[in-house]
């Protein structure tokens, strides 16, 4: 599978770039950045170890003239639409970063698209990876997550998004994900520039989200049956990651990315555009009910994809 990368950002250079290095069966053959410094630097890292050159280039035009399997959108979130619709127009299928669009209507303007954009919710890829196969496939379930981690020290170059688009809505996908299940409503929202949480009414059962951008790095996620019995646990961050560094474990940023592109290499399922309807519906309804109190508010559109 040839991927071409649109953005040479951290998420590249830290995520896809080494990810794509471990992962079987996957080749990058080229970079698009208008930045010389940050397309180079990328290309370097991948020539250090793969197999074969790339391009490295300032414009996705001429990243879309190389032959690409798939073209991987990781540029700050307003412009994921605009390559988006370039991709589909050239016959590319593309792999859009979170969050995969501002707005639900963006959202839906990608979902609409021939071929539709998969969707970079890789947190299915590891605390998904764990847990799903040990959740029962019926029953009413109470879902515990958390994500924070501090923003600043990432490092990057030119995105900011609020905490409930670059944390926040990892958490609605699992919550979805996890439980096999569409959400019904938001109640008990509060949405800060840094952090945030919000109450998740599932098809069959409730999520508890907490997420943030200025704490130090934790990722939780408990998941406990009606009586209030813990049937899945992940954690990760904190001094389990620190001890999995040190040991040379792969880093769960770059494990979770190299089993979702090789997961699309296989044509196994991923993320897909409906999905991200599905959660920048629960993000809007999120922001109303923080703009109301708090008060419960529906996910529209009333036709969601779990």
């Amino acid at each position: 599978m040839r991927l071409g990368i649109a953005g040479c950002g951290r998420i590249a250079e830290r995520g896809y770039v080494p990810a794509a290095l471990a992962a079987e069966g996957v080749s990058i053959a080229g970079f698009a950045d208008p930045d010389a410094e940050r397309r180079e630097g990328c290309r370097a890292l991948w020539e250090r170890g793969g197999d074969g050159d790339a391009v490295a280039v300032a414009s996705v035009d001429e990243l879309l003239e190389v032959p690409l399997d798939l073209l991987v959108v990781a540029v700050p979130a307003e412009h994921h639409l605009a390559l988006a619709e370039q991709a589909a127009a050239a016959g590319v299928r593309c792999l859009v970063e979170k969050p995969p669009a501002l707005d639900l209507a963006e959202m839906e303007r990608q979902a609409a698209l021939d071929p539709a954009p998969f969707l970079a919710f890789n947190r299915r890829f590891l605390q998904g990876a764990e847990l799903r196969d040990g959740i029962p496939a019926e029953g009413w379930l109470e879902l515990d997550l958390e994500l924070r981690f501090r923003r600043d020290a990432w490092g990057a170059h030119q995105s900011r998004d609020e905490a409930l688009l670059d944390a926040g809505i990892h958490l609605i996908d699992l919550a979805c994900h996890l439980s096999g299940s569409a959400p019904i409503a938001v109640r008990g929202a509060r949405v800060e520039p840094e952090n945030g949480e919000l109450e998740l009414e599932l098809a069959r059962g409730r999520a508890r989200i907490a997420f943030a951008t200025d704490r130090n790095h934790r990722e939780k996620v408990e998941v406990r049956d009606r009586a209030g019995k813990l049937i899945a646990s992940s954690r990760w961050g904190g001094l389990r990651s620190r001890l999995s560094g040190l040991t040379g474990n792969t880093d769960p940023l770059v494990l979770s990315l190299q089993r979702q592109l090789e997961a699309l290499r296989n044509a196994t399922p991923v993320a897909v555009a409906a999905d991200g309807v599905t959660a920048m519906a629960v993000v809007e309804a999120a922001r109303r009910s923080a703009a109301l109190g708090g008060a419960e508010v529906t996910v529209t559109p009333a036709e969601v994809h779990p």
